[in-house]
């Protein structure tokens, strides 16, 4: 069965013609060589992209790959001008951003609300009323529409969250945000539970809260394509600071943090300017001579914590040290 989790998707869309300006001659009872009036032409349907605040995934476009604007209307008598084609809009989440096939940039959406205008109509034709003058009194020619654009356009959608769980599979990830957040990720004793990313909110003291977001877990050489860390690495790129979740039966502390820091370095090495947090997940298996040995083996340049989910040891003590990187000063 297919997810209902879309982050990426590449869409067609073409934007509306120009109106053809009108070669119009004003007629009247009356009113001999009434002149040029040809109004002009309405411009062709923009194609807009716009935050909604709503959605969580781009999937309704899964099903509406190609989008057309409606051209403008001609110009009108009596230098009456066109009808616009109509705009059409496409709802996407927040963090969605949009580029070529090429990878240029486009736009990108932060905010609900927002509109970006991925491709602008055609500009309408000018009527005959414009292009009469002293020695041409009765032009009897208009400006046709400008062509819309047409372009494949690719939309990414890239989590926006404050804390990011970086680590393998089954390193605790996906308990964890459920003991912290009523999200209800799957959680099994196997390779990849998290197939998708899952978003909860962790309450905090005093009313205050923060996101956090459990991405599916990274292997080495994910940054080139291996297992499914590769798709989802670009969610990390939003995330204020990244949690990095070692269990505490792992072989080699040192060595599954180093690993974890070279697939984000290969994948952005900006990535690496962000907050950082170690923790030692499942510590409800260590006594306080087995924690003091292994915080011996940490890395000196990132601070630590042991926690349970299962226990709720050390919880409070995370959740402090998240709320304090957060809310760093920069």
């Amino acid at each position: 069965m297919s997810s209902n989790f879309v982050d990426y998707i590449k869409i067609y869309c073409k934007s509306g013609n120009g109106g053809p300006g009108s070669a119009h001659l004003h007629r009247e009872k009356f009113i001999e060589k009434g002149g040029p009036d040809g109004g002009d032409g309405g411009r062709g349907g923009h194609i807009i992209l716009r935050g909604n605040a709503q959605l969580w995934t781009l999937l309704a476009l899964r099903y509406t790959r190609h989008l057309k604007a409606s051209n403008g209307e001609r110009g009108g008598t009596s230098r009456s001008t066109g009808a616009d084609g109509e705009d059409v809009y496409i709802d996407v989440p927040i963090g969605t951003i949009a580029k070529t096939e090429t990878g240029e940039f486009i736009g990108e959406i932060s905010e609900d609300g927002q509109e970006v205008i991925l491709l602008e109509g055609g500009k309408g034709g000018l009527g005959n009323w414009h292009f009469r003058s002293s020695t041409r009194q009765t032009p009897r020619y208009a400006q046709p529409g400008l062509p819309g654009q047409e372009l494949p356009i690719i939309l990414e959608l890239k989590i926006l969250a404050d804390v990011g769980l970086v680590g393998f599979p089954n390193a605790g990830k996906s308990t964890l945000l459920s003991v912290v957040s009523a999200a209800k990720p799957k959680i099994a004793d196997y390779a990849f539970t998290t197939l998708t990313p899952n978003l909860g909110i962790v309450e905090y003291r005093n009313h205050q809260s923060f996101v956090m977001a459990d991405i599916p877990g990274i292997i080495e050489g994910a940054a080139e394509g291996k297992g499914l860390g590769h798709r989802f690495l670009r969610h990390i790129e939003r995330n204020s600071v990244l949690l990095f979740l070692i269990p505490a039966d792992a072989e080699d502390y040192e060595k599954e943090y180093e690993i974890l820091l070279n697939e984000l370095r290969k994948y952005n090495p900006e990535l690496l300017d962000k907050g950082r947090i170690l923790a030692i997940s499942k510590s409800d298996m260590l006594d306080d001579e087995l924690k003091a040995e292994i915080a011996a083996l940490l890395p000196k340049d990132i601070p630590h914590v042991f926690f349970s989910s299962v226990t709720n040891q050390g919880l409070t003590e995370l959740k402090d040290m998240l709320w304090k990187e957060i809310n760093k000063e920069i």
